[in-house]
């Protein structure tokens, strides 16, 4: 399965400890996905539409009620980087 590099950076601020966290509107419709790496930082490229495809496969999950982290077949997917941040830029 191939992932995009917006999905990788996800799942990589994921696996290192971030989280996304869900809001919903009055009838409990999701409306908006946030990305948050471990120290609290916002990651810009998490869109809602992305939220949706990483958990249409199975690449997230939530337990509880509680907000969606990386699952173990998300782990398995993802390519080993360094440092994601600077990976491919040529910095």
């Amino acid at each position: 399965m191939n992932i995009s590099k917006p999905q990788q950076r996800t799942l990589h601020a994921l696996a290192q400890g971030g989280r996304i966290l869900l809001e919903r509107d009055e009838t409990g419709r999701t409306i908006a996905a946030e990305c948050l790496t471990r120290e609290g930082w916002r990651l810009a490229e998490c869109t809602l539409d992305l939220f949706k495809l990483l958990k249409r496969r199975r690449l997230i999950a939530s337990q509880g009620g509680g907000p969606y982290l990386i699952t173990r077949e998300g782990l398995e997917r993802l390519r080993p980087q360094l440092d994601n941040r600077t990976s491919g830029r040529g910095w």
